[in-house]
């Protein structure tokens, strides 16, 4: 993923800004909500449904 792309993408969500987890192939969102978008085929699919949210009982999923 370009780094380009990244500074380019917001958090639908909350506006917040995105990193590449490269080994879970997701976007993950720095902002308040934390939510974690897929990449499929190289492509991110920035759609709030299709997001997860972060698993409050496992401290270590951001």
């Amino acid at each position: 993923m370009s780094q380009t792309l990244l500074e380019i993408l917001a958090c639908p969500a909350c506006k917040g800004k995105i990193e590449h987890i490269e080994k879970d192939e997701k976007l993950v969102c720095q902002g308040e909500c934390k939510r974690r978008y897929p990449i499929r085929d190289g492509i991110p699919v920035m759609l709030i449904d299709e997001a997860e949210l972060p698993n409050s009982d496992n401290p270590n999923n951001i």
